[in-house]
């Protein structure tokens, strides 16, 4: 199913691109994958256009009806659950079930969103004006920018597109260069599943020469970004500088805790602590990259956890949890990232380093890194990769400290059996996410996710707060007149 050539996809059809194309490689095995159109503002511009002249017949048709169309798409994306996990699995190169698994999520998010179509809700009020009755309503917002992930390329689609199209928008993807077709095998099936042509279009390319002019297009009036804190922030300043404002929802990255107190279950910790720190090598918002431990119990939970990581299955097969990075330049980032970490003072209990056997891949062996300043780079900048940090803490206060000491707040985890720890930690640990005596990661269709500080700008995807990212709201104000009856 996966094509030489990777094109955009404007108006229901496979479109060349106007400027040149570039090669994408499987991350597997390093093996050219395919050329991708190399996309220009003239390709961003077909998109937008087409969307325009989409929008707005979309937003007048029946919130349950546009509901109907996504309950087809995800009853499409269950039908073809193993060819589009062979596509996620080619671009990402992740182990076989957590590429089938993110099908199955997809599917849920777009059966979730399409019941929201039947519950599409506003609120009427009451006046203290006589003869006056007050409402809202939640209004389209037009064409919405959806700029797309790798690390999770099916989901991270449909997160945006599923909610956007419900509240009668159209969309615009911008295809990560490194997962350039499954955004398009998406754009197919919703083709497949009815929906009216021009709705949604994917173009590929690089960020400044696609991503640049799609967000400074003053057609655009939502560009939701999940990404870096660095491009999220790039992209704030470009919205702000047109002539006229957009809606900007930004979910960037994390560096997030798992606190393991002194009464915790130190096996069950280590279990979840490996699986924070490994799932998709790290590549996670989500990831547990600081694994704070009370010193009274460290030197045990070191051991239960690194006896974990040893036992870590590497590689993209059916039996695998960690599967390869997704491009040689990031592999090599991280090994130097571990390399001047460890120079620096930092000691390596596990990994740091490639695994031969499964050359040419990607495959980095999962990394635990100790004595690591929580003020060293490797501390406080978001890695994405299969690297993890452990740090001592004294006490609960210590602890807390150590995991609000970050410029990022996305989610963190905490085990412990106290409910008076269980509640502080929730008070006083800052971020969108909070789990207990769990891992650091987890979402559903039903869950908003989301971050504060450089973790993101205050909007929630998915869940019902998702319909206000893509919605506007309307306030009606009717006055009547009693003697004209």
């Amino acid at each position: 199913m996966y094509p030489d050539r990777v094109l955009h996809w404007i108006g229901d059809r496979d479109v060349p691109s106007s400027g040149d194309t570039f090669e994408k490689r499987c991350p597997m095995d390093d093996r050219p994958l395919c050329d991708v159109a190399r996309g220009t503002a003239g390709d961003v511009d077909a998109a937008v256009t087409a969307a325009s002249h989409a929008a707005e017949a979309w937003g007048r048709v029946p919130a349950p009806a546009r509901g109907e169309i996504l309950l087809r798409a995800a009853a499409l994306l269950r039908a073809n659950e193993r060819e589009l996990a062979e596509i996620v699995q080619l671009e990402t190169g992740k182990p076989w079930k957590n590429a089938v698994a993110e099908i199955g999520s997809s599917a849920d998010l777009g059966v979730f969103m399409a019941s929201e179509g039947s519950r599409f809700y506003g609120k009427t009020m009451t006046s203290p004006v006589p003869n006056r009755s007050v409402r809202t309503e939640r209004a389209p917002i037009g064409v919405c920018a959806a700029i797309m992930p790798f690390n999770s390329p099916l989901a991270g689609v449909a997160w945006k597109t599923f909610p956007a199209l419900l509240c009668g928008n159209a969309v615009v993807a911008k295809s990560h260069e490194l997962t350039p077709y499954t955004a398009v095998a998406f754009g197919k099936l919703l083709c497949d599943a009815g929906l009216p042509r021009g709705l949604y279009s994917a173009v590929q390319g690089l960020g400044p020469e696609v991503g640049t002019p799609l967000v400074e297009d003053p057609r655009v009036g939502l560009v939701s970004f999940t990404g870096s804190a660095a491009t999220g922030k790039l992209i704030q300043q470009r919205v702000s500088a047109r002539g006229v404002l957009a809606k900007v929802c930004l979910e960037l990255g994390g560096k997030n805790p798992l606190v393991v107190c002194d009464d915790a279950d130190i096996d069950a910790a280590a279990e979840h602590a490996t699986a924070s720190a490994f799932i998709d090598a790290g590549q996670r918002c989500a990831a547990g990259s600081r694994i704070i431990v009370f010193d009274r119990v460290y030197g045990e939970f070191r051991d239960a956890m690194l006896e974990r990581v040893r036992a870590v299955k590497v590689g993209s097969g059916a039996a695998d949890a960690c599967g390869p990075v997704i491009s040689r330049q990031n592999l090599e980032r991280l090994l130097r990232a571990v390399e001047c970490a460890v120079a620096r003072g930092a000691r390596l209990l596990a990994g740091g380093a490639v695994i031969d056997a499964l050359a040419p891949g990607y495959y980095m062996a999962p990394t635990v890194l100790e004595n690591v300043a929580p003020d060293d780079d490797v501390s406080q900048q978001e890695l994405f990769g299969p690297v993890t940090c452990l740090y001592r803490a004294a006490n609960f206060d210590e602890a807390i400290a150590l995991a609000n000491f970050s410029a990022y707040g996305l989610t963190g985890a905490i085990h412990t059996f106290n409910s008076n720890r269980i509640e502080e930690f929730i008070a006083r640990y800052r971020a969108g996410l909070v789990s207990i005596n769990g891992p650091t990661y987890g979402a559903g269709p039903h869950m908003p996710f989301g971050g504060v500080k450089n973790s993101g700008n205050g909007f929630r995807e998915p869940g019902t707060e998702a319909l206000d990212v893509y919605c506007e709201w309307k306030t009606v104000v009717v006055n009547h007149d009693p003697a004209r009856v």
